[in-house]
């Protein structure tokens, strides 16, 4: 649930938010927001090039894209307010409406979905009572549907906050989801030993670590098997610049000498 008390969640999962949300941030909250935002800032030539990581630190705040936000990254940035919002209507990773603790995003693109991925979303669907791009009532969790997430090898795959969970079906998905609403603690199938936040994986989007960058297992044994393989059996990709085996020949090769 959102903490704004002028936020309000309908029995549909979606928010009506008041103009009172766009109230101006506290002064510490505003201080904050500001050192961190010239950290970002410094790391690039040009200052407008920061947006994209300035958008995922005032969802880092808000938990999602606000009207304050919009206005906090044209201020520092000297870009418009249709400027900022150009760019955050355009990536679904930001949220232009108050996101729920937890993102459980069910890939249902080709491989994820002939292997169960729709019968994943159909069920946790119906368990949750919303649809895509819908929070619970209790503002715990919203659900996607998701393109590919590169872990084909793995269908079907669910994602938590952007964390693998490999393999699943739609009854580890209800207990996933059931799990996170409880305040469990929930571990992904490979990376870190938690999942974080919403808020908190914005603040690592924006560009400050959390220490589990390199904590756990990225790639499991069935990403990596082709590399095994080829190591075992001393295959290496042959070398760049050389026209052998490209299957065009030169004119000076043609013996016809056609061009």
């Amino acid at each position: 649930m959102s903490a704004d008390p002028n936020e309000t969640w309908n029995a549909s999962g979606f928010l009506h938010v008041s103009p009172e949300s766009k109230r101006p941030y506290a002064a510490d909250v505003l201080e904050s927001l500001h050192a961190d935002a010239a950290e970002i800032i410094a790391r690039y030539p040009q200052k407008r090039s920061a947006l994209l990581p300035l958008l995922h630190l005032v969802q880092s705040v808000d938990g999602y894209v606000s009207g304050r936000g919009v206005s906090f990254c044209a201020e520092v940035l000297d870009l418009t307010t249709a400027e900022v919002s150009g760019v955050a209507t355009f990536y679904t990773q930001y949220k232009r409406h108050p996101n729920g603790e937890y993102t459980v995003g069910v890939c249902t693109n080709t491989l994820c979905a002939i292997m169960g991925g729709d019968q994943i979303w159909d069920t946790v669907s119906e368990h949750l009572g919303v649809g895509h791009d819908e929070t619970t009532g209790d503002g715990k969790i919203t659900l996607e549907r998701i393109e590919c997430n590169a872990a084909c090898d793995y269908a079907p795959v669910v994602m938590t906050n952007w964390e693998f969970f490999d393999n699943q079906t739609p009854d580890s998905t209800v207990k996933l989801v059931d799990d996170l609403r409880a305040g469990k603690q929930v571990a992904p199938t490979r990376g870190p030993s938690r999942v974080c936040t919403f808020k908190e994986v914005s603040r690592v989007l924006a560009g400050f670590d959390d220490g589990l960058a390199d904590e756990g297992v990225g790639a499991g044994p069935a990403s990596l098997l082709g590399l095994r393989i080829a190591k075992d059996n001393g295959w290496v990709a042959p070398e760049g610049g050389d026209s052998a085996g490209s299957g065009t020949a030169s004119s000076t090769d043609r013996k016809d000498g056609s061009q």
